[in-house]
């Protein structure tokens, strides 16, 4: 018997399992992939939004706010990557200035600090590269990037070290009510407990209509993206946005916290909710919107295309859901969580937990574990320091992915560390190694030889992501 059962293992539900183990709870965390954040969480923009966007007095809003503030606490705390670099929204008309005064108004509703608009000169100052038909600009100085694989897995570290017990590759088959608790069906047996929280993303709907006759339906947005190489530098300093429109917030140009250009999202609402594959014209309409923001944008220079969907929430209230489910207490939702759900996700763990505390009352932990150290990062350290690395573990000297200059020694890390990786985009999501410029054509199979080493798996056996992309069919004899 679970306390809590908390189901996906996106930056949602790991941010709301890393709050809930501050308290003398047994908690369950259950993915029906093969890691942490295999699905939304890990194809988005990696943007800490400022806020002026959201609808004032809506979740939305108030999530964002909060959750942009909490951003760097946790990244000093949790120890990812995060930087607050501004953001900018292009105003290419003076007759849409009404727009941007609206954005700017809405901001200074929902309590964002230090905006305001900008013009031509100001903002070329500060963005060189941008267009010279932007005739103004909402400038949001505290807007954020961050990493959202490290976000999500310090924050899935941090709650297993703390006793949240995950349960991977565990596929969600039922859930009843039954008497006071919750009977939850699974591919790998029945688990019972006294509260379940829905965090399953695009498939929220699915869990949530089973509890409930207000049925609820979550809709596929699918964003594509292009990644740029960054032997460009950095294109822009800023995220430069466009005026928004009714599907979103239009294509952005952004730095990653890594040092790569990256241009997205379009916005397509579709059926298949496992539908992330690029499309030539989705592609070529993302690069000639990002154009007109950056004329001499480099896109030539894409080392890499995804795409991502967002969990679109089918209703005429545009907000998170986030709540006890009214004909059944003790279920509670945390769905719809598109954008800002990334940057709100930190309050979202907050709100969820207090939740939690109001049913359960749980006393705190005495012994909680609030600070998680990550790899080290040979990178970071100066040239005696890592020479220093080297003599204490040689591993750290051996260089696999020449591209983003990851070390055995860190791959080995990221395969022992708390939910260690066992796949090749595990190890990529943590350490990097694979997502440089050729996307892991060279450093792909010595990693496989180290996962298989590290783990006693076959290299047979081994899996990109899911649970049915093998590697390797065979291994031909020598």
């Amino acid at each position: 018997m679970y306390d809590v059962v908390i189901i996906g293992a996106g930056v949602t539900g790991c941010s709301i399992a890393r709050e809930l183990s501050k308290y003398q709870l047994k908690i369950c965390l259950i993915e029906k992939e093969t890691d942490v954040c295999c699905g939304t969480s890990k194809a988005n923009s990696g943007i800490v939004h400022a806020g002026f966007d959201s609808v004032p007095g809506t979740l939305h809003a108030k999530l964002n706010i909060q959750g942009a503030a909490l951003m760097e606490q946790y990244s000093e705390m949790l120890d990812f990557h995060f930087r607050r670099n501004g953001s900018l929204v292009l105003c290419f008309s003076d007759e849409d200035r009404p727009q941007l005064e609206e954005l700017l108004q809405r901001g200074i509703k929902n309590g964002v600090k230090n905006l305001s608009i900008i013009e031509r000169e100001e903002l070329k100052a500060l963005e060189p590269n941008v267009s010279d038909l932007a005739v103004a600009a909402l400038y949001a100085p505290d807007g954020g990037i961050v990493c959202p694989f490290g976000l999500t897995i310090a924050m899935a570290e941090n709650a297993a070290v703390n006793g949240v017990e995950f349960k991977f590759s565990t596929q969600v088959e039922s859930v009843k009510k039954t008497g006071e608790d919750f009977e939850i069906s699974t591919s790998r047996g029945r688990i019972v407990s006294k509260t379940v929280i829905n965090a399953a993303g695009l498939y929220g709907d699915t869990l949530h209509n089973m509890v409930s006759g207000e049925k609820i339906e979550i809709i596929p947005r699918k964003g594509e993206y292009c990644l740029l190489d960054k032997s460009n530098g950095e294109v822009v300093n800023a995220t430069v946005f466009q005026l928004p429109g009714k599907l979103g917030k239009g294509v952005l140009v952004t730095p990653t916290v890594h040092g790569n250009t990256l241009i997205g999202p379009t916005a397509e609402d579709i059926l298949d909710k496992e539908g992330v594959d690029t499309t030539a014209r989705g592609l070529k309409n993302l690069t000639e919107k990002a154009v007109l923001s950056i004329p001499k944008l480099p896109v030539k220079t894409v080392i890499t295309s995804f795409a991502g969907l967002r969990a679109h929430i089918s209703r005429e209230k545009k907000d998170f859901m986030i709540g006890e489910v009214s004909d059944c207490p003790g279920f509670i939702d945390a769905v719809g969580i598109e954008s800002p759900g990334l940057t709100s996700a930190p309050a979202i763990g907050l709100y969820v937990a207090d939740i939690i505390k109001g049913k359960l009352n749980p006393a705190e932990k005495t012994d909680f574990i609030e600070r998680r150290k990550a790899s080290v990062d040979p990178k970071s350290l100066s040239f005696e320091e890592h020479q220093q690395l080297i003599a204490r573990n040689h591993a750290y000297g051996n260089i696999i992915c020449r591209c983003e200059v990851i070390s055995e020694g860190e791959i080995i890390d990221a395969i022992r560390r708390p939910l260690g990786a066992t796949t090749l985009d595990g190890v990529k999501r943590r350490t990097r190694s694979g997502m440089g410029r050729c996307q892991g054509g060279f450093c792909a199979p010595k990693i496989m030889e180290i996962i298989s080493r590290e783990t006693g798996r076959e290299e047979t056996e081994l899996i990109k992501s899911g649970e049915h992309s093998l590697l390797l069919s065979d291994k031909l004899e020598r």
